[in-house]
This record gives structure tokens, C-alpha cells and sequence, in this order.
């Protein structure tokens, strides 16, 4: 695999990593050490998944799914917001 395929492949592991974490904040807001971290973690789980990292990224979106979606529900200002929204029109 060569260099820029293996960063690439990295660095989209690690913001699947970043993004699971409860209460991220966006990745270009993370200081550089935390996201070096992140990138750190990528390559570990990379060597240990291999071809397998696919199943990683997917149990990765669907636990930020599941964590947004609980979020949602125990939030109010997250439903109050699209309410509002949604009874301008009604």
C-alpha cells in the first residue's frame, strides 16, 4: 500500500475513532497531540484488524448513530430546536 493510501486510511480511522467519543468536539477543534492520539489508535487498530477495519468503521458509525440518537432523545433543546422550526410552517 503506499504512503499517502495508508494516511488517508488513517486519518479516516481516526476521525471514525474521534467521532464515537461522547461529547467530541469537531476534529479540526481537537488540539494537534489529541488528534495525534487518534491517529496513534488508527494505526494500532489497523495492524491488529487489517482487512477486517472495514467492520471497525461500520461498528464506529453505528455507535455515533445510537449515541446521537440517545442524545436526542435526553436532550430537550435538541427536540425544542426542530419543533420550533417545524411549527413555523404549521
Amino acid at each position: 500500500m503506499a504512503q499517502d493510501e495508508m494516511d488517508q486510511r488513517v486519518e479516516l480511522v481516526a476521525q471514525a475513532i474521534h467521532e464515537a467519543q461522547p461529547q467530541a468536539c469537531s476534529w479540526d477543534a481537537e488540539p494537534a497531540i489529541r488528534r495525534e492520539h487518534f491517529r496513534e489508535c488508527a494505526r494500532n487498530a489497523i495492524k491488529l484488524l487489517d482487512d477486517d477495519i472495514g467492520v471497525l468503521l461500520l461498528a464506529l458509525k453505528e455507535a455515533t448513530a445510537e449515541r446521537r440518537q440517545r442524545e436526542s432523545l435526553f436532550n430537550p433543546a435538541h427536540k425544542s430546536a426542530a419543533g420550533v422550526a417545524g411549527s413555523a410552517d404549521g
